[in-house]
């Protein structure tokens, strides 16, 4: 079954990048710290055929698109190797460039509903998270954070996140657990080679959400807060 929570390493000629990614019910959303991917997917025969967008919800310029524009399709059609699922494709807008990628599945742990979503609660769907870190500590995160019903499905370049949430009035509370899926203590030394518990509380409406969270990486205690926008309905 293709459906479920992956990893991604995606190279385009000699770039090589890496994201999250969910696929469902024909439709693919995931991203990674400065793009959200959205689109479909269909089965054919043996064979996955994709059509997936990019979208820039990071403006920072050190993070450059690898086709050189921030809006970019993706055509692919992929295979099953064992569990993994093997892709070959191309971009429409640069033509020649020759794309390829592995999807490795993400072991989505049984994670218990801690409630449900109420009335004037978060809106399902594929949001941009940026997250900063507070009392004076340097770093954060930027990625991507899929809402489903009280579950969180998430992540960027090096981490995933996997959680749950409640949400009613306005209000939204839940856990997030954050893991890596690809070394990041050089890039991220606050989060890199930890598996971080994040408890959190916040504000939403129909756009997007605030909260405000404690981490505890390692033996350090860590405030943050983060701003998340909805980029797709799901």
């Amino acid at each position: 079954m293709f459906e479920g929570f992956y990893k991604v390493r995606f190279q385009l000629n000699d770039t090589v990048g890496r994201s999250v990614m969910y696929a469902r019910d024909g439709k693919m959303l995931g991203g990674n710290s400065a793009f959200a991917h959205i689109g479909t997917y269909e089965k054919i025969g043996d064979e996955v055929a994709i059509e997936i967008k990019t979208v820039r919800h990071n403006p920072d310029p050190n993070y450059r698109a690898m086709a050189g524009t921030d809006d970019a399709t993706l055509l692919a059609r992929g295979r099953p190797d064992g569990d993994l699922y093997r892709f070959d494709g191309r971009l429409k807008e640069l033509p020649g460039a020759v794309f390829s990628s592995v999807m490795t599945p993400i072991e989505e742990e049984a994670i218990p509903i801690a409630g449900g979503v109420g009335e004037g609660g978060i809106v399902n769907g594929l949001y941009s998270i940026h997250i900063r870190m507070l009392d004076g500590v340097d770093g954060g995160l930027t990625g991507v954070m899929l809402l489903n019903d009280g579950r969180i499905l998430g992540g960027d370049a090096s981490f995933y996140y996997l959680g749950t949430y409640t949400s009613a009035n306005g209000r939204w509370k839940g856990q997030i657990l954050n893991q890596e899926h690809t070394p990041a203590r050089g890039e991220n030394p606050v989060f890199g080679g930890h598996e971080v518990g994040i408890g959190f509380a916040g504000t939403c409406d129909g756009e997007g959400a605030l909260l405000d969270a404690t981490a505890l990486a390692g033996k350090r205690s860590l405030r943050l807060t983060a701003v998340l926008k909805l980029m797709r309905r799901a």
